[in-house]
């Protein structure tokens, strides 16, 4: 059965739902630059050959010698990009 929900009934309902930790909002907030970045990273390591061999090496180091925190999320995303 669907039930109509107007736009009033809908905020009315987000509204009582309980703020968000704020680790989720602080890691939401950050997504935008971070994706940035390790598509930066991976089009450097992509032009790069030294850099992507660093990158295996060990990428933890590279990370922070670019200045982007190694961060569980980011070593992920970046190992699926170099494994390919």
């Amino acid at each position: 059965m669907m039930t109509g929900y107007d736009e009033q009934r809908i905020a009315e309902l987000l509204a009582a739902l309980p703020a968000p930790p704020l680790g989720w909002v602080e890691a939401a907030q950050q997504l935008p630059r971070l994706r940035t970045e390790i598509d930066r990273l991976v089009a450097r390591a992509e032009a790069d050959s030294e850099f992507r061999a660093a990158l295996i090496r060990d990428l933890e180091t590279a990370l922070r010698l670019e200045g982007v925190e190694p961060s569980q999320p980011v070593i992920a995303r970046l190992r699926r990009h170099l494994a390919s």
